[in-house]
């Protein structure tokens, strides 16, 4: 895990996952410096990653006084409970329905929990941050936020795309790609982690991207992107052509073969009897 600053309040604490097949994808959490310090997500839960060690060069984690945990996906709450031991004035902010995701496998302490929902707002001794729910999302505990202090939009998933290098993913910054490569990579992402974008009333789907264009933020940070500075209305225009594009559709089990195979040397075992070869869909990896 790596950690930079973005923007003169906030540490992005990176990391990566390397996805055979579509790339490096970015799996970040952050530190918002406020006045009562804001841990967003808590890291990938593998037995490999320190969360508390790499947070520890960001901010003393007995200083931590709140976790705005986006969504109680594996990938965000992989440092959360040992952050809870290490903070004990810290408090979980999350949904109704986020805490009872949680419960089904590590209930949350409920006298530690705050319920944040979208139009709703989280007072942090310095600044105020303004929860909504972003465009594109995977899970319907999703919350995002807004600091207008800092003009920074935490999106939790939103804006997501492989990078195609580690060091780009855990580390870099988006505009380390160029645009049309972005713009295709947040376009896949799009249609992985939000297949549902292709099934929706365009217009009441843009709706929910203008308010993101009426914050006009300068800082744009994603889970699965590395930071994005001034590129916030170039990104809502890719997000916004979402529901035109192609369904991603994933590898089928010859193609699956195919990616093993690559791991070490030798040729790809043929396929199962009774399986055919299928064309894969426009835009997904072989």
């Amino acid at each position: 895990m790596t950690n930079q600053k973005a923007g003169r309040d906030t540490t992005v604490l990176g990391d990566c996952l390397e996805v055979p097949g579509i790339g490096f994808l970015p799996v970040n959490a952050f530190v918002l410096h406020a006045e009562q310090p804001v841990v967003v997500d808590t890291g990938l839960s593998l037995p490999d990653r320190d969360f508390l060690e790499t947070l520890g060069s960001a901010v003393d984690p007995a200083d931590v006084r709140w976790i705005w945990l986006t969504h109680p996906d594996r990938d965000h709450t992989g440092g959360l409970f040992a952050l809870l031991e290490a903070a004990p004035d810290a408090r979980v902010v999350t949904t109704f329905l986020g805490a009872g995701i949680m419960s089904t496998e590590r209930p949350l302490p409920l006298d530690r929990v705050v319920l944040v929902n979208p139009g709703q707002t989280l007072d942090v001794g310095d600044r105020t941050l303004a929860a909504f729910r972003p465009p594109l999302f995977d899970s319907p505990a999703t919350v995002g936020f807004y600091d207008d202090r800092s003009r920074t939009l935490f999106s939790s998933d939103c804006f997501g795309s492989p990078m195609p290098s580690a060091d780009l993913a855990d580390g870099g910054e988006a505009a380390g790609l160029v645009a049309e490569q972005l713009r295709a990579g947040q376009l896949m992402w799009a249609a992985i982690d939000s297949p549902w974008v292709h099934n929706v009333d365009v217009g009441k789907f843009l709706a929910t991207v203008r308010p993101l264009r009426d914050m006009d933020p300068e800082i744009v940070l994603s889970t699965h992107l590395p930071p994005a500075v001034g590129l916030g209305s170039r990104m809502l225009d890719t997000i916004s052509a979402a529901p035109d594009t192609d369904p991603f559709v994933g590898p089928d089990q010859r193609a699956l073969e195919r990616i093993l195979a690559g791991f070490e040397p030798g040729a790809a075992p043929a396929a199962p009897a009774g399986t055919t070869e299928e064309p894969i869909a426009p835009g997904t990896p072989t």
